[in-house]
């Protein structure tokens, strides 16, 4: 059995803390690791590999956060088209009679032998054919998750994210149900699966034909970068209907199964959710710190808060229920229960500080980090990273100059037709419009200070030229 994880999400529900080019499942929220590692642990003795569906800029995080004895072979997508072309492009990978466990990369399972058991459970359904869905025993009215209606095994029908009322309803009926020892008609819909590769794929070219050829025909085009790793053409992705593969196939196929289970499952979509599965101290606060630098909060007087602190001193004094989160360069406070509203304080944002939902001051590349310390209209002051062995693009910009200042480590530096290096406290000096490149050819990391200075210094002045990142 392979284990499919999407890695997909703009990380808009628990901004600032994810940002679009660091998504929640790569944060590091539990025990220093991130969900995404714990999914791969826990499915690793339960299936043979990994086979990890990324957006192709965020593939370096995914790969940076695998273990070195992981068997993870990547399929990377230029654009999201939602999960059942994702899960078709990735079937097509596999010989039809692979099993395979499909898998979210940000959700947070806490009953691992219990999950064990329905992952057992599934796999023998799907062995004879069945596509199987997992299904959650509620544990109070949620409006922000569909349902699904089970006989059992047998699924009944599809429900939609319900009204109050309808969850309410949902919750009563389960109660009769329990108080006769039947099992729970309704069941939260996980977004997990189970099925054999062929099977699936013959379901979605029955019920959902058009995703399914352009998804053949995306797929027969893709790029190989490596034994391990596939690309999909940016043209070919866009060419592909976006759909859910509850739409485009669980919905109307009938050899779907369930398996209803309580297995401690979230997925962690909202800031509320995330304080249910956080420690409390005393006074019921739950604490996140953001980093090892992290101070602890100082509360007077204040009770029942979830916090989620960075590098500044945090102090509170007479208040309760909020939910407090501080990043570097942004700051959300709203009440608990009120986190839902996060995507329309994202979406405002966009419209005035856009880079504000896409990136943090510390941002990963595939090659180091860099953090901006300071930022102007007319010039940017970077820390750059780069990690041994590694180097940046060939690139150059059109409106601004660039120069470096190396504090550790020695750089090899490449300017128009020449390359040269630069050590501690040496500098170079890029003009605007000429070629280079930074490299770390030594076995140290290398740190610098990088100072641009023109008409525009957003990041999006770059000409790529030469990229070993596929860029």
């Amino acid at each position: 059995m392979i284990n499919l994880i999407l890695c997909g999400g703009s990380g808009t529900r628990l901004w600032p803390l994810s940002r679009t080019m660091l998504p929640k499942q790569f944060v590091k929220l539990f025990d220093n690791k991130s969900l995404f590692q714990m999914t791969e642990e826990r499915n690793r003795n339960l299936c043979s590999s990994s086979l990890i569906v990324s957006n192709a800029e965020q593939f370096f995080l995914a790969s940076d956060q695998l273990e070195e004895s992981s068997k993870a072979v990547f399929l990377l997508e230029p654009v999201g088209r939602n999960t059942a072309p994702a899960i078709a492009l990735a079937c097509m990978l596999l010989k039809p009679e692979e099993i395979v466990l499909v898998t979210a990369s940000d959700h947070l399972i806490k009953k691992q032998s219990a999950y064990a058991d329905a992952v057992r459970k599934a796999e023998h359904l799907a062995s004879m054919g069945f596509l199987v869905t997992f299904g959650i025993a509620p544990g109070y009215p949620e409006t922000g998750y569909g349902y699904i209606e089970a006989d059992g095994e047998n699924v009944a029908s599809f429900k939609e994210k319900p009204a109050q009322e309808k969850a309410e309803e949902y919750l009563r009926i389960n109660a009769e149900q329990e108080a006769k020892k039947l099992p729970p008609k309704y069941l939260w819909n996980s977004g997990m699966f189970c099925f054999k590769a062929g099977v699936f794929l013959d379901e979605l070219k029955k019920h959902s034909p058009e995703i399914y050829k352009a998804s053949s025909e995306a797929f027969a085009s893709k790029a190989d970068m490596q034994s391990q790793q596939y690309r999909i053409k940016h043209e070919d992705m866009l060419a592909i209907p976006a759909d859910s593969i509850d739409y485009a196939v669980m919905e109307k196929s009938d050899k779907v199964k369930v398996v209803p289970c309580d297995i401690g499952w979230s997925d962690l979509g909202s800031f509320d959710s995330l304080d249910v599965e956080t420690e409390t101290d005393t006074n019921r606060n739950s604490i996140i710190p953001y980093s090892d630098k992290t101070p602890e909060p100082v509360c007077v007087d204040s009770s029942d808060n979830f916090i989620i602190s960075s590098e500044r001193q945090i102090a509170l004094i007479d208040v309760q229920e909020l939910l407090i989160v501080d990043t570097s360069d942004a700051l959300l406070i709203s009440k608990k229960g009120s986190s839902q509203k996060v995507k329309q304080v994202v979406e405002l944002i966009k419209k005035i500080k856009p880079e504000l939902t896409d990136v943090h001051r510390l941002v990963h590349r595939p090659w180091g980090t860099y953090e901006v310390l300071l930022e102007s209209s007319n010039y940017k002051i970077k820390r750059i990273v780069v990690e041994p062995g590694c180097k940046l693009s060939l690139q150059k910009h059109f409106h601004r100059s660039e120069h470096w200042v190396v504090v550790s480590g020695m750089a090899t530096v490449t300017v128009g037709d020449k390359s040269f290096y630069i050590r501690p406290n040496e500098s170079a000096y890029i003009p605007a419009g000429q070629i280079h490149r930074l490299e770390n050819e030594g076995k140290v990391e290398l740190a610098m200070i990088e100072v641009q200075v023109g008409e525009y210094v957003g990041e999006d002045d770059i000409v790529r030229i030469d990229d070993i990142y596929g860029r």
